[in-house]
């Protein structure tokens, strides 16, 4: 939830209050937070954990003459209106008071004010709130305190990263996911290895398996030399792309472990990513070629004609240069897709990408008959670049739409996506059907069964895609769930796919914990992003299922935290922390409070992962991650509540 014109600050000031019997203490802990309504009206949030053995008056009741809290300003033109108990209360009846009845709270409270200005609004606000509790038969006044609550900017004494009582690898139920990769790296290897494929076919790299594999086995004594060399050759290519991302792993030892969620979620990153595939679009449509500098590859080539292996690692260093202008794009969007998910999918991702480009070399040297076999290279490899151009103009709308989505732009809502991508598919299909030219393409002569299939594919698609820009039933969109803007970010003031469902609340630890105590439920916490597809992926499949659903609103106080999150912090609860690692971070804004919070408490960067906690903030199962079988993920909830009915 971003409040950019409801929210003037977020801000929680731990407050303390004493009251002072023949006995003891006591000493409850506040925490107020503001909230804009309108131009000079707004809502004051008080939390408290409670303190064992006292039970506190809610507000708006007459204690016979006095209030059983009060909140007043320095500025006496302030009104107060609406001061309720929004937590569980119970009713007692005391003794004190005429035996009247009363309600009152023993643990958690939860109190909400609505304050109207009549005059400007002040840039801080100093008030006081005075409460009533009671113990046991004895009754005590508390002694008013004051307190900032900052409206622009603020005081604040600053804010919880590190939980002391929670420790994720020992929770009360040995449930959930013992990692966030184990799932996805064979997925993000076959991602590389389509890549790699689709990389083959374009016209930089294809026309080259022939004349290398000639190459090999003409220069070789015999076919076993033959064989051997195109096998390093291969290999050498495989290795080549891993080794990209080696400065990855070198950076990962020394920098923030969440600097790869921010590259994939930081707004002016994913605008340049934008940019830079729209220019791979452009490329692939023949207006001009990506290629790396003429004297890497002179220098290189000049060096293929060593002796043996160094000779045949820079034949495939050549290859890897000259063919950048199809590949680049194509390994581009395969690191760009995985890059919040660390150094390893990076390279697991290249891993695959190399695999498909060396591979070929070796099995054509074995089976040399198989060239035979091969389609001649002509202008087919046209149209799969120009294809790919258009699919890179799709990607780039992605990631324009994840910087707007973040920042709430509006230029991107979910139906102006699925228009954008229409207007592509349309033209896909104009393209293979021969109405589109590009300067570079030869004329369609013929409908081979190839290009029959996919003008199929992509007329399909694009139809599939028309119910998306309605206000109906049919514009969920299923099969792309999560890769649009969310339905809530809509061009329609209301969509009718959004009905009820589950509501969370939106990075407010604080809060969630206390409503959690004082309704005696456990915490789930959700991290997200907005620019997190998986993340929107569960919430519209999975949250929506009917177990699921149920078991969330009714039985959890559910907490989303957005870790992509740009509102900066107030000032004062900005500031630099030691993570367990030992290394400096400095905390800035809402999502470096939530990311940090995610990596130091439940050793996880990517998202979405859920956690369950008890109110005393221990970890009641393991965590969650994308689990896309909501079974599953119920099973893993019921876990959660088996756990929290133990303690």
């Amino acid at each position: 939830m971003k409040f950019k014109f409801l929210l003037l600050a977020f801000l929680f000031v731990p407050l303390a209050m004493f009251a002072q019997d023949s006995t003891t203490t006591a000493v409850f802990k506040w925490n107020v937070a503001s909230k804009k309504i309108s131009e000079k009206k707004y809502e004051l949030l008080f939390t408290t954990a409670g303190v064992a053995g006292r039970e506190l008056y809610a507000p708006s009741q007459d204690l016979e003459g006095a209030a059983s809290a009060e909140l007043t300003f320095n500025d006496s033109s302030i009104a107060v209106d609406n001061f309720i108990s929004t937590g569980s209360t119970k009713k007692i009846t005391s003794t004190i008071f005429s035996n009247k009845q009363f309600d009152v709270t023993d643990g958690a409270a939860e109190w909400k004010a609505v304050i109207s200005f009549k005059d400007k609004v002040p840039a801080q606000l100093l008030g006081r709130l005075s409460v009533f509790f009671n113990k046991g038969e004895e009754f005590s006044p508390d002694i008013p305190f004051a307190f900032n609550t900052a409206l622009e900017g603020g005081i604040a004494s600053g804010i919880q990263i590190k939980l002391p009582s929670l420790d994720i690898k020992h929770p009360v139920n040995d449930c959930g996911d013992e990692g966030t990769q184990s799932k996805s790296l064979i997925s993000i290897f076959l991602l590389g290895l389509l890549g790699g494929l689709i990389a083959l076919l374009t016209p930089c790299v294809f026309p080259m398996i022939p004349v290398t594999v000639t190459f090999f086995t003409k220069k070789s004594t015999t076919r076993g030399k033959a064989i051997s060399n195109a096998v390093i050759y291969g290999l050498s290519i495989f290795l080549i792309y891993i080794a990209i991302t080696i400065p990855f792993h070198v950076a990962s030892k020394t920098i923030s472990p969440e600097i790869f969620n921010n590259i994939s979620t930081n707004v002016w990153l994913n605008v340049i990513f934008f940019i830079v595939f729209v220019v791979f679009a452009l490329s692939f449509f023949g207006l001009f070629e990506i290629v790396l500098p003429a004297s890497m590859a002179n220098k290189t080539d000049s060096k293929s004609g060593l002796g043996n292996l160094s000779g045949i690692f820079f034949m495939a260093t050549t290859l890897a240069i000259v063919s950048f202008s199809c590949t680049g794009p194509l390994l581009g969007t395969l690191l760009a897709n995985v890059a919040n998910e660390g150094p390893w999918p990076l390279t697991v991702g290249a891993a695959g990408f190399g695999l498909a480009l060396g591979l070929p070399f070796a099995l054509f040297a074995m089976f040399p008959n198989w060239l035979h076999s091969l389609p001649k290279s002509g202008g087919w490899m046209t149209d799969v670049k120009v294809v790919l151009g258009f699919v890179e103009l799709a990607l780039a709308v992605k990631f324009l739409a994840n910087a707007d989505n973040v920042e709430q732009w509006g230029i991107l809502k979910r139906e102006v996506f699925v228009a954008a991508w229409i207007i592509i598919g349309i033209c896909i299909v104009a393209y293979l059907m021969g109405w589109l030219k590009m300067s570079h393409s030869s004329p369609v002569k013929k409908f081979s069964f190839t290009r029959l299939a996919f003008l199929v594919l992509f007329g399909a698609f694009t139809l599939y895609l028309v119910p998306g820009v309605t206000n109906t039933r049919w514009a969920r969109l299923k099969l792309l769930s999560g890769f649009p803007p969310p339905l809530s970010y809509s061009i329609y003031s209301h969509h009718v796919l959004i009905v009820g469902g589950i509501k969370p609340l939106h990075n407010e630890y604080e809060r969630a914990l206390a409503r959690a105590k004082a309704e005696h439920k456990p915490l789930l916490i959700d991290f997200t992003g907005w620019a997190c597809t998986n993340c929107r992926r569960m919430e519209e499949l999975v949250w929506t299922d009917k177990e699921v659903d149920s078991l969330m609103r009714n039985k959890f106080v559910v907490l989303s935290l957005y870790v992509d999150e740009r509102t900066k912090l107030p000032t004062t609860e900005q500031i630099a922390f030691t993570t367990k690692n030992g290394n400096k971070k400095d905390i800035i804004t809402v999502g470096d409070r939530w990311a940090t919070f995610q990596t130091e408490n439940f050793d996880a960067t990517s998202q979405p992962q859920y956690a369950i906690i008890n109110t005393d903030e221990t970890a009641l199962t393991k965590t969650k991650f994308y689990t896309p079988d909501p079974v599953e993920f119920a099973e893993w909830l019921k876990c959660g509540l088996d756990a929290f009915g133990k303690k």
